[in-house]
């Protein structure tokens, strides 16, 4: 396999009828399967470097989340809730059993949830760049402080993310050491070319859970926290430096608290580290996943 990373999207779409909306997703390979699940505002595009490793040992399915990618955006509130409602109707209605998460970003919240609420449906949970935890308000810096206020502000984020679309041209962009081509900009930025189809993209950060709340969010986030320093379930953790949902400094403990858990360095990378270094995460995330079969 050439050391490159491509912007080509080569894998048949498949669609499925969740909750009365279609679903988006791609499958390659047989036997039980790896759910690869993104974040915001990417979608299975994201995982198009990584699939190729795993495909002739599990059946890799990288889905869209409702309202992301080619999946329809229906009118709904696009927080937590709803997106973990078709999330979970879409691992049923598929009947995936035995499953392998692979997570980032909100994925790492909506897949962490589904494997506390479902811990007999897990065969490994494999992260990067993951919400693993309720983030101290007091140990953030100056501008993320501000970054959060902003995007949890209703006016804000619909201003800032909605209106000014600042999540595709300016955030995404600002997560990858790389300078992403011009396809690989204009794949992503395709699901949201007005703002009413930005909706989910300016809804979801509302629900960080910072201080205690939203309530809901704060919750799940503390419950799978808990259940991750606990349960034996192997896990893999991809890491980069400097990182941002999992900055280098917070790695020792992670490998401290989790139990079974292999640690991965992939070297430089911010948030979207699947766009910078898809070869060795693909190649780990093999090994290891042939160690637990």
């Amino acid at each position: 396999m050439k050391n490159e990373i491509s912007a080509s999207f080569l894998f048949e779409s498949k669609y499925i009828e969740v909750n009365g909306n279609k679903i988006h997703y791609i499958e390659e390979g047989e036997g039980d399967p790896i759910l690869f699940i993104h974040g915001n505002p990417t979608s299975s595009y994201v995982w198009r470097n990584i699939i190729p490793y795993v495909k002739e040992n599990a059946r890799a399915i990288a889905v869209d989340l409702i309202g992301f990618g080619k999946s329809d955006k229906p009118d709904i509130d696009y927080g937590f809730l709803d997106t973990y409602a078709y999330l979970e109707a879409f691992i049923e209605k598929l009947h995936l059993t035995n499953i392998t998460l692979v997570v980032q970003d909100w994925g790492s919240g909506l897949g962490f949830h589904y494997a506390n609420t479902h811990r007999d449906n897990i065969k490994g949970i494999a992260f990067m760049e993951a919400m693993y935890e309720q983030k101290d308000w007091n140990k953030l810096t100056f501008s993320l402080k501000t970054a959060f206020s902003l995007i949890r502000s209703n006016f804000f984020s619909w201003f800032m993310l909605g209106v000014g679309n600042q999540f595709i041209k300016k955030m995404l962009p600002d997560g990858i050491v790389r300078k992403l081509t011009t396809e690989e900009k204009e794949i992503y930025a395709a699901p949201f070319n007005t703002l009413k189809k930005r909706k989910p993209v300016y809804v979801f950060p509302r629900d960080v859970p910072l201080k205690g709340r939203p309530f809901h969010t704060a919750k799940i986030v503390n419950d799978y926290n808990q259940w991750l320093q606990e349960t034996s379930i192997p896990k893999i953790c991809f890491y980069a430096d400097p990182g941002m949902l999992i900055p280098i400094e917070e790695v020792p403990w992670i490998a401290e608290n989790f139990p079974n858990i292999t640690m991965v360095d992939i070297g430089k990378g911010i948030h979207f580290v699947q766009e910078d270094n898809p070869q060795l995460i693909g190649l780990e995330l093999k090994k290891w996943y042939l160690g637990i079969n």
